[in-house]
Order: structure tokens, then C-alpha cells, then sequence
């Protein structure tokens, strides 16, 4: 089968372009008919996001990030020609592209595409298994009647309506499964559409060295290098049956794989399990005053994410890296979940308290774990109402004119000081 991606009208099995519509986006596959399991990727989300609101960055290597010893959140594709890359070290991104514009990230911003994006998603089918902010699985089994057309023209209906409505492109894989279709939605970015069929699987898996299998380190892998198998066609070649001997469960796994064999599930009630921000100094700091202005900012990220998320935690967990590299990590539970970010304030802050006595530290985080629904949150008997309702007032302010429209912060002064 051919379609149009931009059209949708089907196309002749060798057309370089479509007759209805004269675009060059072509999608043809043998397979394309029968497969129904996708991974939608937004394309450099942070990044395309800065690039949306500011047109004139259109054209600029932008890299969303901060500090020269933190790390890159996000790159565009014009500052990925540079060698730059996500989690990269930001000193070794800008050396490599020392033009780059750099902006700070704003997660409450991006959340709030994120949500928009998924609804999207969600009108496709109910089956949509997020696996980030901005990238998730979609089930699209059954749709056909409801969309009135294949599950691949559905898909590539959406992402010229993310494009059109959100201002954002996205990369789609589409398979027969989630291994497959994770795999097809890296082969065409951006603004891409890849197809891996099961036919294809295993010829296109074969040469890609072992480590191209999620979850495969490169611990893992050198143990395989040993034992001779070092691509995934030694993995093929040899039987489950041995690989289950000599690696337990991980050799069924892979074994499985290997072949593009992949039975699990599509689940939409895939489960966070913590939310959290922290930041990478670019001076280590000491001075608990100055670490207290960041938790700050910090409270409010995670705030933000999970009222985004409509969820609320009750497991505060400050995390703190020393000038020697060395991890502390102090934990609080809440008598209550909550998502506001004045009670992850005030506990996180208690935590830091004790440990801020001099020691020098690069890092700060705080996260939330122990999740629940947003319902559950913040009960009147054990929050300060008033307090509550004025976090709640700001959100709404930002909401609906921006984030710099309202900027809460404390007062650190010592009172002798005022």
C-alpha cells in the first residue's frame, strides 16, 4: 500500500509523488495494512518548542540547558550538525557549537504541550502508554471503523494536526509491536514516518551490534562479547533454549527480541513513579542561603510537573552531590500527598538544613515519589487553606498569561538585615 502523508490519498506502488497533492511524502510498505502498534516521538521538544515561541530562532543551533556544568535538556537538529546531544556536558556543547543559543528550560511550558499533544493522542485511541513528556505508545487496534481509515493514515493525519494546532513536528514508528515500532520511529527524523515490518525484522536486526536491544550496557555487552556474541545475529543463531541456560530470563528476553518478538502490551496505566528537577552548579556552592534560592525554584519545577500530571506524592527526597563527587540523599514522608509547592518547600528545605554546614556541593535536587491521583491530594485539615488557594491563584495567572506574569519567591533576609 502507498498514501500521501500529507493528503492521505492513496498512491500508485512506485510513485515518487503524490498526483492528488504533488507533495514528495510518499509512505509505501508491503506490511502496512496489518500493523497497528506505533512510538510517537515529539522531534527536539524542548528545543522546537523555544523555536515555535520566538520565530527568530528559527534558523539559530539552539540548545535548551543551563550552566557550563550542567547538561543539555534538549538540541535542535541545526545544533545536532554540530555533534551536539542531549545529557551532553554543557561545557562540551558549547565548545562544539559556541554560537549556540542557550535558553533555560521551562518545564511548566513544555508540560503544558505535552498535554495538549497527548489529548491529541488520546482522541486517536484510548490506548496510549506515555513514556515521557513528550513521547508515548499507541494501540490503534480496532480504530480503523472509528477513523474511518487505516491506522497508518490516522497516524499521519495526526501528526499534520500536531504540526498545524501545536506548532511542533513529531516522528512516527509504526510495527507490529513496541520493540519494532520504538525502533522504526529513530529511522525518519525529524517530521518523520518509519514502518518495520515483521518480515523485515530480523534481516534488519542482524548486523546491529547486541547493544542496540534496550536495557543492554555496556557491562552486558562486553559479558556477550566474551562468550562470542557480539551482534544480533549471533543472537539469532543461537537457540532460547541456550541463551535461557546460560542467562536465565535476560536470554529468553533477548532471544525473543532478536527476532522482533515483543508480546508486551500496549498500557495506558503505565505508572510515574517520582517527579523531580535538579541542578548542576556551574561554581560549587556552600552557602545555605544560596541553596535555598535554588530548592525554591526547584519546588515549584516539580510543582508544576505534577499538577501537570494530575499527581500528588507524599516522599520528599533531597539529593545533593558533593565537590568530591560523592551522593548524599535524605528522604521525607509526608503525613499526606501533596502537589503544592510550599509543602515540598518546607520539607525539602528541613532536609537541607542539616546537611548544608559548610560542605561544598555541585548538585541539588528534590523529587517526589510515593504518587497518587491529584484527588487525594492536600487534605483541609492538614494544609493552610489560605496559602493553598493563593499557589493555586498564581497558577491560574500563569496559565493564562504566561509564566513571567506572576513570580513568587522568599524572603531570605535575617530579620536584623531588613
Amino acid at each position: 500500500m502507498s498514501f500521501c502523508r500529507d493528503c492521505l490519498a492513496d498512491a500508485p506502488p512506485h510513485a515518487t509523488r503524490c498526483a492528488a497533492c504533488g507533495s514528495p511524502r510518499v509512505l509505501r510498505h508491503d506490511e502496512i495494512v496489518s500493523l497497528y502498534i506505533a512510538h510517537i516521538d515529539c522531534d527536539a521538544f524542548y528545543a522546537t518548542i523555544e523555536k515555535r515561541d520566538d520565530p527568530a530562532l528559527a534558523a539559530e543551533p539552539v540548545i535548551v540547558g543551563g550552566g557550563k556544568r550542567g547538561v543539555v535538556a534538549a538540541a535542535c537538529y541545526v545544533a545536532r550538525t554540530f555533534g551536539v546531544r542531549s545529557a551532553m556536558p554543557m561545557f562540551e556543547a558549547l565548545r562544539l557549537c559556541p554560537h549556540a543559543k542557550v535558553i533555560r528550560p521551562n518545564m511548566e511550558k513544555y508540560a503544558r504541550v505535552g498535554r495538549e499533544v497527548r489529548r491529541m493522542m488520546l482522541a486517536l485511541t484510548p490506548l496510549v502508554e506515555p513514556l515521557s513528556i513528550d513521547e508515548a505508545f499507541l494501540d490503534l487496534s480496532g480504530t480503523e471503523r472509528l477513523h474511518g481509515m487505516t491506522p497508518a493514515k490516522a497516524l499521519a493525519r495526526f501528526a499534520s494536526q500536531v504540526e498545524k494546532n501545536v506548532g511542533i513536528t513529531v516522528s512516527i514508528g509504526l510495527s507490529a509491536n513496541k520493540f519494532l515500532a520504538k525502533i522504526a520511529s529513530d529511522l525518519d527524523k525529524p517530521r518523520g514516518f518509519a514502518v518495520l515490518g515483521p518480515a523485515q525484522a530480523q534481516a534488519f536486526l542482524a548486523p546491529k551490534p547486541v547493544s542496540f536491544i534496550f536495557g543492554v550496557g555496556k557491562a552486558s555487552a562486553a559479558r556477550f562479547a566474551r562468550d562470542g556474541i557480539q551482534r544480533i545475529a549471533d543472537l539469532q543463531k543461537t537457540s532460547e533454549t541456550e541463551l535461557a541456560r546460560r542467562y536465565g530470563e535476560e536470554g529468553r528476553r533477548l532471544a525473543r527480541l532478536a527476532r522482533g518478538i515483543d508480546e508486551r502490551r500496549v498500557s495506558p496505566d503505565r505508572e510515574t513513579k517520582s517527579v523531580s528537577s535538579e541542578t548542576t552548579f556551574e561554581l560549587d556552592i556552600s552557602d545555605f542561603r544560596a541553596l535555598e534560592r535554588i530548592l525554591w525554584e526547584q519546588t515549584e519545577e516539580v510543582s508544576a510537573r505534577l499538577k501537570a500530571k494530575e499527581l500528588a506524592g507524599s516522599t520528599v527526597t533531597l539529593k545533593l552531590k558533593t565537590a568530591d563527587f560523592r551522593i548524599r540523599t535524605r528522604a521525607r514522608s509526608l503525613p499526606a500527598p501533596t502537589q503544592l509547592a510550599g509543602r515540598i518547600f518546607a520539607a525539602a528545605r528541613d532536609l537541607l538544613q542539616r546537611e548544608a554546614n559548610g560542605t561544598r556541593f555541585r548538585l541539588l535536587g528534590v523529587g517526589l515519589s510515593a504518587l497518587a491521583a491529584a484527588n487525594k491530594a492536600d487534605p483541609a485539615d492538614l494544609v493552610d487553606g489560605r496559602a493553598a488557594e493563593a499557589e493555586y491563584a498564581v497558577d491560574r495567572v500563569r496559565a493564562r498569561f504566561g509564566d513571567g506574569a506572576v513570580i513568587r519567591g522568599l524572603t531570605f533576609e535575617r530579620p536584623e538585615e531588613c
